[in-house]
């Protein structure tokens, strides 16, 4: 097939640290290429480059056959290459049309022409066989899933021959990654090529025709996806035998009989209904169901978030009342968010100021911050938690995703907390950063204390639970035993009764 777009010899160094190291990288006309690898490995610099966000300090890009002078994401945009960020880029007080044509609208000579818009906008999505979108709504009313259909829609509105979606089923539902497999096939067959970055092993090879694999700044691999396995590319990505981080371990220390939590008759505006259930000294338990069956709404509750009037919760045998999420993270109970860039990071600050932020107890020196025990407090967690950043002065977007949910595990953990809620913790992080969390998991409650883990991801939930509920509609379905649970199949098809 036609080679469209190649990246040839790319270098690029940010103060002094290489990030990529004379990688290539060929795209076909017509074909699903994956870039997977770790977090940190030099993918979303690459990317950056193809796309004109970065310049490489060396090395060459073709485009049709011809060697193309980038300067500028405006560059690649007129030459047909678009990116769909994992971080949406929609502005969600305006309309579906109004953020599909931003920044470059349709007028008729100093007037928008709102309606020529709006045809266009629904003839984008009906060539993506979407029906049932207003072009109308605002995004703020729309869910995630439909959100990254627009994203498409906004990227194909520049009729794109190069697409790169980054992550893009990271917070969809089962049945909207379907939609979005078969928008893909379509554009496939209309010639498109597209990049497709994702920690989702199973997933690439759904979609994929092409394997390029980066580690460290350097391609490792690149295949037909067909001459890949699984293990294969696992090792590939992180250099090594894949270690058994993901497979069931027996407890050194069995969970105590003692409960450390107690939630009764939790109800909570027609989305959980009569919620009950108890949490042991020592133990994970999981909470398994479809997106919207309660699951994050029980944890925003025991977080302070959500409040429940009627619901009883009990911390060690003590009846509690959260008015805020401050009187939780005082009691012992915290949580780690589902979107760690919006909610669990101040992207535009430090590292360490992240850190420290729920810790300034820790760090204060009368009316002030000392700076030696911030730093130190930081440098610690940079060495427990393996945390992969240039300095605690460096600035947090500025890191992988998978290091930004260590910092935000990390912040938590140096509360010394009793209960550690965990929604979606693996989201976007590569397989080894995955492991190293449940790792953390694992010694966490192997000191006596507790966690209520989210997942979606029913290996890593099986992996390291107890006990699994099952939720439905924001119900409790079922109760199930580590032992009880025979496969991820059975699993899943609990969830689905």
């Amino acid at each position: 097939m036609e080679c469209l777009l190649s990246l040839k010899g790319m270098n690029k160094s940010f103060g002094g640290i290489r990030v990529l190291n004379n990688v290539d990288f060929n795209l076909r006309k017509g074909t699903v290429h994956a870039l997977v690898g770790g977090n940190g490995a030099g993918k979303s610099t690459l990317m950056k480059i193809m796309t004109g966000v970065y310049t490489c300090d060396s090395g060459t890009i073709t485009l049709n056959g011809e060697e193309k002078k980038v300067n500028s994401p405006r560059d690649m945009i007129d030459s047909g290459v678009r990116m769909i960020f994992q971080e949406m880029s929609l502005i969600p007080t305006l309309t579906v049309t109004e953020n599909i044509f931003l920044n470059h609208e349709i007028k008729i000579g100093a007037h928008l022409n709102k309606r020529e818009m709006a045809k266009q906008a629904k003839a984008l999505l009906e060539d993506l066989e979407i029906y049932d979108i207003d072009v109308n709504s605002k995004v703020e009313e729309l869910s995630v899933g439909v959100c990254q259909i627009v994203e498409i829609a906004k990227a194909l509105s520049f009729d794109p021959s190069v697409l790169v979606m980054d992550e893009p089923t990271a917070s969809l539902t089962d049945r909207e990654i379907d939609v979005l497999f078969k928008i893909i096939a379509r554009l496939k067959a209309k010639g498109t090529a597209i990049v497709y970055i994702s920690h989702r092993m199973k997933e690439i090879f759904q979609i994929a025709d092409e394997i390029s694999v980066l580690r460290d700044g350097f391609l490792v691999a690149s295949t037909p996806a067909n001459e890949m396995d699984m293990p294969t590319l696992v090792d590939h990505i992180i250099g090594s035998s894949t270690k058994k981080s993901m497979e069931w371990k027996d407890r050194e220390h069995p969970v105590s009989d003692e409960v450390m939590l107690e939630v009764e008759n939790l109800s909570l505006d027609g989305r959980l209904h009569d919620v009950s259930f108890k949490l042991r000294k020592g133990e994970v338990l999981g909470l398994a169901g479809l997106m919207g069956s309660g699951r994050t709404e029980v944890l925003e509750f025991l977080a302070g978030i959500n409040r429940a009037p009627e619901a009883t919760l009990k911390l060690e045998g003590n009846k509690l009342k959260f008015k805020n999420p401050q009187q939780a993270i005082d009691s012992g109970i915290v949580l780690v968010p589902e979107d760690r860039r919006r909610q669990g990071l101040v992207l535009m600050h430090s590292f360490k100021d992240n850190l420290i932020l729920p810790n300034l107890k820790r760090v204060k020196r009368g009316l002030s911050i000392s700076k030696s025990k911030s730093t130190q407090v930081s440098r610690e967690a940079i060495g427990k938690f393996n945390i992969k950043v240039n300095d605690v002065f460096a600035e947090i977007f500025r890191i992988s995703g998978g290091n930004q949910q260590k910092v935000v595990i990390a912040k938590w953990l140096k509360t010394d907390p009793k209960v550690l809620l965990m929604d979606e913790p693996t989201a976007g992080v590569d397989i080894g950063a995955k492991g190293e969390i449940i790792d953390i998991i694992r010694k966490f409650t192997a000191d006596g204390k507790s966690v209520i883990l989210v997942s979606s991801e029913l290996a890593e939930l099986i992996s390291v639970s107890d006990r699994v509920l099952v939720l439905n509609n924001g119900r409790i379905t079922n109760e199930l035993t580590h032992d009880e649970i025979t496969s991820e199949e059975m699993l899943q098809l609990e969830i689905q009764r």
